[in-house]
């Protein structure tokens, strides 16, 4: 899209010329843009873009458009509609689709149905906050900030959608998921949900996730997602033999290879290292150096792809760069960096059906930049973001486990000025890391033990250095049975 700066006096008189609702509407069109204005008002929100040159006249035109507005997008833009559906047709679009297919359920609804929705929704968040008079998008919002919607994540919305009859809506769900999935290039920016900028805040061991396979038959669907229709069909392959039934509370680590140990180092001091502990678990590891953020998204893409995870336990993914809490930077340096809960998704079981059910495996070492010295560019563009990596179309497994399930985050920031005095160190957290992997008797812990003694050393660390050089921690996962790297 082509950006150049809007006029204030033009986003004054479409502030001036839209009611209450039309306002909601478009403040929720362009609610992944600016994730850090989720709370803005339109006025707000509008400048803030213009002054990001995330907004241009082709961007206002969108936006009038979906808001069916016509009659400024003549009157104030001296503009068409058919313009404005031809520049779409050319991918010119600054609305992601999923924001876009929101709005026109929104528009298909009336109160009284919205009503019900809210009602049915007592079953799935019970404490979310009801207002009476409360919108679609409003709930929407509400279920976002819950992880119990996303862009690949609408089965929720499909099934109450079911409840009160508008089979219509379902289609247009359908068809949405749909073309998501044929799609192989997206030439939309990169987005992270406003609400998903950050990983879900969970605590250690999240209730919905750790009461095993067996329980998860009985009951009221958990977050919202796989809702169960029918009782859960293992493959004999991830089943195992009969001493290690399904009903285990322990994840099955029993695959020659485990799995895939996939590492991505942008600083070059701890792939060494980190190989040759990974391979001693019985991992086939596939290293990377220096990737710029296109080659890194093409190959987390590959490695998401690849059958060979269907044949093993589990996945590892360690990544060590520059960029910011949020995202890394790679061996680029803009202002957005690609967005850490992007990678976590290629690998989640919609993305990747080879590990439905599965432990899935971060690591990820972040040498923060402070804001003020980023490059201000923008966003990455980059193919296949959202795009559906099926492994195998018949595939037989029922899909009844949570998407975001069976997932371990442990990422550790340092400030990058760390790196600039020793720039050929290797990462403290990633030594210890290995250290521990390695002994024979730490081995034997499970991730969680493991992680807890991670924890005490790199606090014992802290105790000694300049508080700037200071590591800080953060662990959160999903995992719903104990793991041990190594066979069980």
């Amino acid at each position: 899209m082509t950006r150049c700066q809007v006029p204030a006096v033009l986003i004054h008189q479409i502030e001036q010329e839209l009611d209450k609702e039309e306002e909601e509407m478009m403040v929720f069109l362009c609610r992944d843009l600016a994730p850090d204005l989720a709370t803005a008002d339109l006025r707000e929100l509008l400048v803030a873009l213009n002054e990001r040159e995330k907004l241009s006249f082709l961007g206002l035109s969108e936006l009038l458009y979906r808001v069916k507005r016509f009659d400024l997008l003549r009157r104030i833009l001296k503009t068409e509609k058919a313009t404005v559906e031809a520049d779409l047709a050319r991918s010119l679009r600054l609305v992601p689709d999923y924001r876009v297919l929101m709005v026109e359920l929104n528009e298909n609804l009336e109160k009284e149905e919205v009503s019900s929705l809210g009602f049915l929704l007592r079953d799935y968040a019970p404490r979310m906050k009801m207002a009476k008079d409360k919108s679609f998008l409003a709930l929407v919002i509400d279920l976002e900030k819950l992880n119990l919607v996303a862009p690949n994540q609408l089965d929720l919305i499909e099934n109450c959608f079911r409840n009160i009859h508008r089979i219509d809506l379902i289609r247009k769900i359908q068809k949405y998921k749909h073309e998501a999935l044929m799609s192989s290039v997206h030439s939309q920016p990169v987005y992270v949900n406003a609400l998903q900028a950050s990983l879900p805040n969970l605590s250690l061991i999240d209730p919905p996730y750790n009461s095993g396979i067996q329980n998860m038959n009985k009951g009221k669907p958990q977050n919202g997602q796989g809702l169960i229709l029918e009782p859960v069909h293992m493959s004999i392959q991830e089943s195992g033999p009969a001493s290690h039934k399904v009903f285990d509370d322990q994840y099955r680590m029993q695959s020659r290879p485990l799995g895939i140990c996939l590492i991505i180092d942008c600083i070059g001091n701890d792939t060494d290292m980190l190989e040759e502990t990974f391979r001693g678990l019985g991992y086939d590891v596939c290293c990377h150096r220096y990737l710029n953020m296109n080659t890194m998204n093409q190959t987390l893409l590959e490695v998401a792809r690849l059958q060979k995870h269907r044949n093993c336990d589990s996945f590892i993914c360690i990544l060590i760069s520059r960029g910011s809490p949020q995202s890394i930077f790679c061996t680029d340096h803009t202002f957005s960096g690609f967005p850490l809960e992007q990678i976590k998704k290629y690998f989640t079981a919609d993305s990747c059906p080879g590990l439905l059910g599965k432990p899935k495996l971060f690591f990820i070492q972040s040498y923060i930049v402070p804001e003020n010295e980023n490059e201000c560019t923008s966003l990455l563009e980059v193919d296949g973001n959202d795009e559906k990596i099926t492994g195998n179309a018949n595939n037989p497994w029922k899909v009844t486990i949570p998407q975001v399930a069976d997932i371990f985050w442990s990422q550790c920031k340092v400030d990058v000025s760390t790196l600039e005095k020793s720039p050929s160190s290797s990462s403290y957290y990633l030594r210890c890391l290995t250290e521990l992997l390695r002994n024979p008797y730490k081995r034997k812990l499970s991730i969680l033990d493991i992680h807890t003694e991670l924890n005490r050393r790199v606090y014992e660390w802290n105790k000694t250095t300049d508080p700037s050089q200071q590591y800080s921690l953060l662990l959160q996962h999903t995992l719903r049975k104990k793991l041990f790297l190594s066979p069980t």
